[in-house]
């Protein structure tokens, strides 16, 4: 019985017995189902199983999307024929259900036979397949949305955890209510010698998003779809210069939608760093007293019109937990299609699991695995920025290994590109060394999943917060 709108705002016993009698009808009424079209499609997979139940697995239709449990028993019976290429047909099929002792379970040979004769008209097959994945989407979302309340009611201290797995649950039901048809292998040859002619005519050098470094795009092809590009590093190497030098070139020069997560320095602070470099303006001639020029201004004011214009977005919540950023990627994926991902940094985020609560290298893990996840779910590169520990110091020659990622070595695992920033001159012995070595920067490649390995030669400009390719000798202007 349905609440009257007009009477369920009243006081006294009427409305609170309606609102009962509403809730039990809520609870008696029958799942959402179509037990018509779970049968015509069945009788179209036992009358030709050859051309329907392809089409079904193609379909991904499973088990679970029969609201009748018989009709599940059924249709997973017919796919096991289908795989062993058994004939189907109704004595064969009756038999394997006698084996099994599921015989009565679907209702008895009776039921078998009519619904081979079931289907009036085949060519309604995949009409009435989306009728019965509609009513199992229907059913998914119920089911989600009453495990939903259950648990805001058992476990109302752990809302952060809750609230992910919400949200997770909903995309998977959407993820699994939508089908990734294969294309033609005619599609798929012409796809590939479109690649070929580009790589030939040298229109196209990497299968991912470019980063602005050439040697770097060139050993890893680009930043690719669901990779996570760890970047690690001693403090004071440069990190964050490095990740906002990528950042600029594919948000601002390739016009790609993209997302900084900075758990360490403010939203202003970042757009200071990235419009002064982009201007190639050293903010410290100003405490020195130099006044700008004129093209100095000039270029400032390009470079806060091209940032102004591009679509970056920065969220600069410090300590983030790792459900709150894949819940605030995930909304800027759907409202604004970011094509890419950028935290600053690892060691400072945060896991709110109870089983983080009380290891250190747990809560890591987790939050290392649930960034690489996140690059999956979302189909973006994701670009992390994480801490070496002393090792480097203790060595000779202070150069960084993977295995001086701090805290945990699920990081290495879970990443697809490491790359280790060094800059020699911040280990020199005395200020002539360090005048031989300024500038120069090596980014060690160590790890590429789908690639090689090696040192990238770079160039910092300290003044401009600022890595350009090749070593300073290379290119004797850029210092």
């Amino acid at each position: 019985m349905a609440i009257d709108s007009t009477n369920s705002l009243g006081t006294g016993n009427l409305s609170l017995q309606k609102a009962g009698e509403s809730q039990v009808d809520d609870v008696m009424r029958a799942m959402p189902h179509a037990l018509g079209p779970e049968k015509s499609i069945l009788s179209s997979m036992l009358q030709n199983p050859l051309e329907y139940v392809s089409t079904a697995i193609e379909e991904k239709l499973t088990k679970e999307h029969f609201y009748l449990p018989a009709h599940g028993i059924i249709f997973e019976l017919l796919l096991e024929f289908f795989e062993k290429g058994m004939q189907v047909e109704v004595v064969a099929l009756v038999q394997k259900l006698i084996d099994k002792n599921l015989l009565e379970s679907v209702g008895g040979p009776a039921a078998i036979t009519e619904l081979y004769s079931y289907a009036p008209n085949a060519a309604h097959f995949l009409t009435h397949l989306n009728f019965v994945k509609d009513k199992h989407t229907l059913r998914s979302i119920i089911h989600s949305c009453n495990e939903a309340i259950t648990n805001a009611y058992d476990n109302p201290e752990d809302v952060p955890q809750l609230l992910d797995t919400v949200e997770t649950n909903v995309l998977a039901i959407r993820e699994n209510a939508e089908v990734n048809r294969a294309i033609t292998t005619s599609l798929a040859v012409k796809d590939v010698m479109e690649q070929f002619a580009q790589l030939c005519s040298s229109e196209r050098k990497a299968q991912g998003i470019l980063t602005g470094y050439d040697k770097l795009d060139e050993m890893c092809g680009g930043l690719k779809p669901g990779e996570m590009f760890i970047i690690a590093a001693r403090p004071s190497m440069g990190k964050t210069s490095f990740m906002m030098n990528i950042v600029e070139h594919i948000c601002i020069d390739q016009k790609k939608p993209s997302m900084v997560f900075s758990c360490e320095m403010t939203t202003t602070q970042i757009v200071q760093r990235l419009l002064f470099s982009r201007a190639r303006y050293r903010l410290s001639d100003l405490t020195k007293g130099i006044t700008p020029s004129k093209k100095d201004l000039l270029n400032i004011r390009r470079a806060s019109e091209e940032i102004t214009n591009a679509k970056l977005f920065i969220d600069d919540t410090a300590g983030i937990s790792i459900n709150d950023l894949r819940a605030k990627a995930r909304r800027k994926k759907r409202d604004e299609d970011i094509q890419m991902i950028a935290v600053d940094y690892l060691q400072l985020m945060r896991s709110l699991s109870k089983q983080a609560a009380n290891s250190r290298e747990r809560e890591v893990a987790e939050i290392s695995s649930g960034l690489k996840a996140l690059a999956k779910e979302l189909s973006i590169p994701v670009i992390v920025l994480a801490q070496l520990n002393r090792g480097p110091e203790g060595r000779t020659g202070s150069k960084p290994r993977m295995s001086d990622l701090r805290e945990s070595g699920s990081i290495e695992q879970d990443a697809d590109l490491v790359g280790l920033l060094y800059r020699s001159a911040y280990y020199a012995n005395d200020n002539e060394e360090r005048k031989e070595e300024e500038g120069v920067a090596d980014l060690n490649l160590a790890k590429n999943r789908n690639g090689e390995t090696g040192d990238i030669p770079l160039t910092f400009i300290a003044p401009l917060m600022r890595f350009e390719s090749g070593h300073p000798a290379q290119e004797p202007g850029a210092a």
